[in-house]
């Protein structure tokens, strides 16, 4: 029976997945963080093979009873990337396996035929397409300096900035000036900025942003201003993607996969709102889409596809049922 390894490396872990071809999942391992931009190339593989050898030992298999491998990498983004990996990786004894950037196995997760867009937002902000002729394009997952603006840590910041504003006036009254010295254990924004002036704080952790949905739950207005500016800076790159790319049937709507703790685990009705109606701008045809699978099993379904193995809906139930990584 074909065993398949699925890997889905990020910027907060690394998780390995095998299964069979009927989708059983045998053994899985997690390890640390393996964007190799932002930690490195050696640390990447450290973390990679670790959370491998740690699958392939629960299912009690070895390196050469995989018949294919698909990585699903952050960081996988262009060339240069893909020179530096591609070496890498080939040190693993494995017979067979593909990369690809984590943004094509969260639209594989969402997409049955691997077709439309897909916009990440976690701990990085990142847009990526298919179309039926299998040319794709990316738009974004470059930093802020290169026009992202709205992942996790960036909504974080805003959150802190306009919690501050709004205390010195310079902003509508909000809800934050409560909320956030509270997250942070003060009774007060007074003394919270002190303390962090104090001690030279220059960034806030990305969890900030579930003060962020609290707010805009009670109907803050500053707190929702902030969340549908967040959703239409994912329709821009939404629309970007399915510009620069093209090849999509005008009659068809266009599947746009949301990936990312910000769009999976928030929705935040406002955000999603203000997603569509930017989307709508340009395309009448389109679906947002929420993947029930973690996106591992999208590496695992790109490694069932180089094998032209069905994939049943049996199959995508199983995957689904298996949620996300727990020890």
């Amino acid at each position: 029976m074909p065993y398949v390894l699925g890997i889905d490396g990020g910027g907060s872990k690394t998780y390995t997945v095998v299964t069979d071809e009927l989708g059983n999942r045998l053994g899985q391992g997690v390890s640390g963080r393996s964007n190799h931009q932002k930690f490195g190339v050696d640390q990447a593989m450290a973390n990679i093979r670790e959370s491998i050898d740690i699958a392939l030992t629960e299912a009690q298999l070895a390196y050469e009873d995989i018949v294919f491998v698909q990585y699903g990498l952050a960081g996988a983004d262009r060339p240069k990337d893909f020179e530096v990996l591609l070496p890498a990786l080939g040190h693993l004894p494995f017979r067979s396996w593909d990369l690809v950037c984590d943004t094509m196995t969260g639209l594989r997760a969402g997409s049955p035929d691997n077709i439309g867009v897909v916009l990440v937002c976690g701990n990085g902000t990142n847009a990526a397409g298919r179309n039926r002729q299998g040319q794709s394009v990316q738009t974004g997952g470059l930093g802020p300096l290169y026009g992202d603006r709205t992942s996790g840590p960036d909504l974080a910041r805003e959150t802190f900035s306009c919690a501050v504003r709004s205390w010195e006036l310079r902003e509508r009254p909000s809800l934050l000036t409560d909320l956030v010295p509270r997250y942070f254990g003060f009774a007060a924004m007074e003394e919270l900025v002190n303390d962090f002036l104090d001690r030279d704080v220059q960034k806030v952790p990305g969890e900030l942003t579930i003060v962020l949905h609290q707010a805009a739950d009670a109907g803050d207005e500053l707190a929702i201003e902030l969340l549908r500016s967040s959703g239409k800076e994912l329709g821009l790159a939404a629309n970007s993607v399915i510009e620069r790319l093209g090849g999509f049937d005008a009659s068809a709507a266009v599947p746009i996969v949301l990936v990312g703790s910000v769009v999976q685990e928030g929705r935040n009705p406002h955000l999603l709102q203000a997603l569509r109606e930017k989307i709508a701008e340009k395309h009448a045809h389109f679906e947002l889409v929420v993947p029930k699978l973690s996106p591992v099993y999208g590496s695992v379904l790109l490694a069932m596809d180089h094998l032209q193995l069905p994939v049943t809906e049996e199959i995508m139930n199983k995957f689904a049922s298996y949620g996300g990584y727990k020890s």
